[in-house]
């Protein structure tokens, strides 16, 4: 009977754990999905705001991946995007559910799949994603992009210093 009860601490922890990365993914969902729907509704394609010296809202369509790649590939990328960030969000979950407890690595995995479905939402309602910040040094500018690829990007540098971490305490 002890051990049943030991069980059923663990699976109820790993429960609560998985409720809480899902939560953070939906909250970057959430997050990303509200500001692209204020972006619609303020700005039309190519518009653009100064917020500061260095910083303007925009309002962009990327019809391809990370920095436009196969932006102008016909149209068969939405297709292929949507089918990848589709597979990456059930592995991602899977990887949540097995590795709940490893607080760093999950909310890494959780910010990422937030942005991957934020992405997804996007290529199936629109065909395209919706990016809107615009950070530039003169006239360089980096490529505009939006809170689901915030998401990805700190959840993969967060991947990054766990593995480093990992590596350390292998020592």
């Amino acid at each position: 009977m002890a051990s049943s009860k030991k069980f059923g601490k663990s699976g109820s922890s790993k429960s609560q754990s998985m409720v809480l990365w899902l939560g953070i993914a939906l909250l970057v969902l959430l997050i990303d999905q509200f500001t692209k729907v204020l972006v619609l509704g303020a700005f039309q394609l190519g518009d653009s705001t100064p917020i500061t010296s260095f910083f303007n809202l925009v309002r962009a369509h990327n019809h391809g991946a990370a920095f436009s790649f196969l932006a102008g590939a016909g149209g068969w990328q939405r297709w292929f995007f949507t089918g990848i960030g589709v597979v990456a969000a059930l592995f991602m979950v899977w990887m949540l559910r097995s590795h709940a407890g490893q607080k760093l690595f999950s909310l890494a995995i959780a910010l990422i799949l937030g942005g991957a479905i934020g992405n997804v939402v996007d290529r199936l309602l629109h065909g395209y994603v919706v990016d809107f910040l615009d950070f530039y040094w003169g006239a360089w500018h980096f490529p505009a992009f939006n809170v689901a690829d915030a998401g990805i990007s700190v959840g993969a540098a967060l991947l990054i210093l766990d593995e480093i971490l990992r590596v350390r305490r292998g020592r």
